[in-house]
C-alpha cells in the first residue's frame, strides 16, 4: 500500500535548492568572496584565451591544451556559480525538472574532462622531457584536436547515463534539495524508486575515469622524475622540472580540492552537512581561479602575451 501511495503522488516538475539548510545566514556573507572569485575565474581564463588566441608564439600544441582547460573551466563555473549567486541575492531556490538534470550533466562530465585533459597534459610534459626529439613528431596539432575530441567522448559517453538514470526516477511528493546544486547524490536520494543501481554505476563510473586518469598521470612524473635524476649537466634538471610545475601545481589544485571533499562526503555524519555543501561550490570556483594565474605567472611566454595584450587596450 504504501509503494500504492507513492506512484499516486504527484510528480515533481521543479526542485528547491536549499543552500546550507543548518546556516542560511551564512549566504549574505559567502557572497561577496564567491562573486569576486567567480569574476576572477571568468576574467582571467577570458584573458588567457585570448593572449592564446592573438600571441602567435602561443599557437603549440601546449598551449592549446591549456586552452581546452580553461574552456572546461568557464563552463562548470557558468553552470554553478550563478545559480548559486541568484540563491544568495534573490532568493531564486527553484530549479525546473530539466534543468537540474542539465546541470547535473554538465558537473559530471565536465568534472571527468578536466581530469582527462590533466592526463593528457601529462603526457605532454612526458614526450617533451623523456622524448624530446620525438617531440615535435608526436604532439602535433593534429595530436590535440584528437586528444580533444576523445576528452569529450569518453567522458560525455561515459557519464550521460547517470544523467538519464536519474532522470528516470520517480520523484514523489519531496522536491527539497538540500544544496546549492543538483548533485547525484542531493538528487537522487529524493526518489520513490529504488536507487542501487544509480550509485552503482555512478561510483564505477566516477572511479574507473578519474581512478585510471590519476595512474596515468603519475606513471608520467615517475617516467620524468627517472628521467631528470640522470640528467647530469648543471642546471638541466632544475630547467626541466620547471616546465613540468605548473602543470603539477594545478594538478595538485585539482586533487586536493576533490580528496577533501570526497573525505567530507564520507565522513558526513560527523561534520556539519554545510561543509560539503561549501566544498563542492569552492571545488568548481577555487581551480578555476587559479589556474591562469599560476601558467600567467610562471610562463615567461604567456606573461609577455598577457603584457602585450594590455599594451594594445
Amino acid at each position: 500500500m504504501g509503494s500504492l501511495s507513492n506512484y499516486s503522488s504527484p510528480l515533481v516538475s521543479e526542485f528547491l535548492l536549499i543552500c546550507f539548510p543548518n546556516y542560511q545566514s551564512w549566504q549574505h556573507w559567502l557572497s561577496l568572496p564567491l562573486s569576486l572569485l567567480f569574476l576572477l575565474a571568468m576574467g582571467a581564463n577570458a584573458t588567457l584565451l585570448i593572449t592564446i588566441r592573438l600571441e602567435a608564439s602561443l599557437h603549440e600544441p601546449m598551449y592549446y591544451l591549456l586552452s581546452l582547460l580553461s574552456l572546461l573551466d568557464m563552463v562548470l563555473c557558468l553552470t554553478i556559480i550563478p545559480k548559486v549567486l541568484a540563491i544568495f541575492w534573490f532568493d531564486n531556490k527553484a530549479i525546473s525538472f530539466s534543468g537540474c538534470f542539465l546541470q547535473m550533466f554538465i558537473m559530471n562530465s565536465f568534472l571527468t574532462m578536466e581530469s582527462c585533459t590533466f592526463m593528457v597534459m601529462a603526457y605532454d610534459r612526458y614526450v617533451a622531457i623523456c622524448n624530446p626529439l620525438h617531440y615535435p613528431s608526436v604532439i602535433t596539432n593534429q595530436f590535440v584536436a584528437r586528444a580533444a575530441i576523445f576528452v569529450v567522448a569518453r567522458n560525455g559517453l561515459v557519464t550521460i547515463p547517470i544523467r538519464i538514470l536519474s532522470s528516470r526516477l520517480r520523484y514523489c511528493a519531496e522536491n527539497t534539495i538540500k544544496n546549492c546544486i543538483c548533485t547525484n547524490l542531493s538528487v537522487s536520494k529524493l526518489s520513490c524508486d529504488d536507487i542501487t543501481f544509480n550509485r552503482l554505476y555512478r561510483f564505477v563510473a566516477g572511479w574507473t575515469l578519474l581512478g585510471s586518469d590519476l595512474i596515468l598521470i603519475i606513471l608520467s612524473y615517475s617516467c620524468i622524475l627517472k628521467a631528470v635524476l640522470k640528467i647530469k649537466v648543471e642546471g638541466a634538471a632544475a630547467k626541466a622540472l620547471s616546465t613540468c610545475g605548473s602543470h603539477f601545481i594545478l594538478i595538485l589544485f585539482f586533487s586536493t580540492v576533490l580528496l577533501v571533499l570526497v573525505i567530507t562526503n564520507l565522513a558526513r555524519k560527523r561534520i556539519p552537512p554545510d561543509v560539503p555543501i561549501l566544498l563542492n561550490i569552492l571545488h568548481h570556483l577555487i581551480p578555476p581561479a587559479l589556474n591562469p594565474i599560476v601558467y600567467g605567472m610562471r610562463t615567461k611566454e604567456i606573461k609577455q602575451g598577457i603584457q602585450k595584450l594590455l599594451r594594445r587596450l
